[in-house]
This record gives C-alpha cells, structure tokens and sequence, in this order.
C-alpha cells in the first residue's frame, strides 16, 4: 500500500517530442513557429467574426468556437514540452499530469464532436439551402456548442478519474511529449479491465460517431456537387470539400491510431508523430482551411485594415 501511495504521488518524467540531436534545434523553432502562427491565426479568426458583423452567421459562429477551442488545447501541451526542451528536463507532477490530462481530453473531446456538427452545417447549406435559416438557427448554433462541450467535459470526468486512480508501478518515464491516456495506461499496473472498457465506450462516442456524421455529411455534399449544372460552381465547391476532408481525415485518422487500434501497432515514435498531427498541426491548419482562406474572412480583414 505505500509503494502505491508513492507511485501516486511521485513525479513524472516526459521524454519530450524528439530526443537531443543536430536537428533538435530546428525541430524545436518550428514547433515554436507552428504554435504562434496557430495563435494568431485562431485569435484573427475568433476577432474578425466577433467584430464584422457580415460574419455573424451560424457557419462562421462554429469556426470562432473551434478556433477557441484549438487554441485551449494547443495551450495546454506545446509551451510546456518547449519549456521542458530549454530547461533541459521533462519533469512533470502528478498534479500537473492530472490537470493537463483533464483539460487536454475535454478540448479535444469537443473538437471531436464540434467538427462532426460543424460538417451536418455544410451539408445543409449546400443540400437543403432554402431551409438552412430554420435548420440552422441561433438556438440551434448554440444546442450544437453545448452538446460539444457536453461531450468534452463527460470525456474528461469518466477518464481523468479512472486513470488517473490506477498505481503507477513501472517506471515514471513517459515516453511522450504530454500525458496522454495510452501511454499514461501503459505505466499502470493493476486490473485496468474498467478503464478499457471506459475508454472503448468513450472512442465509440467521441471519435466513430462525429466520424461517421462526417463521412454521411460530406458523401452527401460530394453527390449534390456533382450534379450541379454549372462547372465552375463544381469546381469550387470540390475544391473546397476535398481541403475540409483532408483536415478532418488527418484530425480524426491520428485519434484512431492513438486510441482505437490494438497495442500490437503502437510504437513510442509513431505514437509522438501521430498525436503530433491532431494536437499540434490541426490547430494551424482548421483556421488556414476553413477561416482564412474563405473569401469573406479576407474581406473581414481588409475592412478591419482600412478601419485601423
């Protein structure tokens, strides 16, 4: 009982994204680059849609809540393991590991769920367009946010608990840049048959289902752009999906690996270069794809120019 006590209580060790080499020191300044152009590129987006009033609509409403919440979640895992990097040490508490735990699975969860809902608002503006104003109301805008967070935070109260209870017998070293639920698992001894099953249920709710709204959603947008009569509205309009799919693929693929797919096919490398991917990379692609590309963003921001 008191070596589980002080399994509990003792610190962590975070080997960090890449180990000590010639090129850690260009690895770390782009890791620096990507999360300040993913700051400001968020904070533009949550800005311009809160300030110009042609943005209040319920598309742009949804993009400024995901913009937020990329930038809650990158916040809560790149300046700690770029801290760690100049330090020098990845040391982490078990206090510390628990909040980032819980704070990193609520964002995340309700990126998951908010990407679902956000690709249902797509579709019912390109396929039923003449009802998009009832479908797509402001009381609606807000049950989709709630239900997001809703999703998040359940996902935060039923795993932190449960991980976090289990003795951490093996060694303290995470052999990852934050703590993340399979490797925080794999320091675990003990019965750990509840928190699987915890965890299956939760991947089911959080990733398989708002993936699948995805997949029906854009299917269903990608059979009305086809037979659309004009070819440049085709065009457009593919071109636009394919970028949306590809972000959400890459989003959606990387948490599959991480937490669906059996132990078998989990190495620490990929499992840093895959969580990379969904907790460092989307946050600067969501906004670069879906915001400031978009036509009236670019127009938001050259109105807010010429009023400066």
């Amino acid at each position: 009982m008191d070596e589980d006590n002080r399994t509990l209580s003792s610190d962590f060790t975070l080997t960090g994204l890449f180990t000590p080499s010639n090129a850690s020191g260009f690895l770390f300044g782009a890791i620096c680059a990507v999360f300040f152009m993913a700051m400001i590129a968020n904070g533009v987006t949550i800005f311009l849609v809160h300030a110009d009033p042609r943005l209040h609509t319920p598309m742009y409403f949804l993009l400024s809540h995901l913009s937020f919440i990329d930038v809650m979640y990158i916040s809560t895992i790149v300046p700690k393991m770029l801290a760690d990097y100049v330090a020098g040490k990845g040391t982490i508490s078990f206090a510390a590991c628990t909040a980032q735990y819980f704070l990193y699975m609520g964002f995340v969860g309700a990126e998951f769920f908010l990407l679902g809902l956000m690709a249902y608002d797509r579709y019912v503006a390109i396929c039923h367009p003449l009802r998009y104003p009832v479908l797509m109301s402001r009381r609606v805008c807000w049950r989709i946010l709630a239900c997001s967070w809703l999703g998040g935070a359940l996902d935060s109260f039923l795993l932190t608990p449960i991980t976090m209870s289990l003795p951490f017998c093996a060694s303290h070293e995470i052999d990852h840049f934050f703590c993340e639920a399979p490797t925080m698992l794999r320091l675990a001894c003990g019965d750990k048959a509840a928190y699987e099953m915890v965890m299956y249920v939760c991947c089911v709710m959080m990733l398989l289902i708002p993936f699948s709204v995805v997949t029906a959603s854009y299917t269903r947008i990608l059979v009305t752009v086809q037979q659309m009569k004009s070819a440049q509205g085709r065009q457009k309009a593919f071109a636009t999906c394919s970028s949306h799919v590809i972000v959400v693929t890459l989003f959606y693929g990387a948490a599959l690996y991480t937490y669906m797919l059996p132990r078998s096919y989990h190495t620490p490398i990929k499992d840093k270069v895959f969580s990379a991917f969904y907790t460092i990379l989307t946050p600067l692609l969501n906004p670069l794809i879906y915001s400031l590309r978009n036509r009236d963003v670019v127009g938001a921001w050259r109105r807010a120019m010429a009023r400066c």
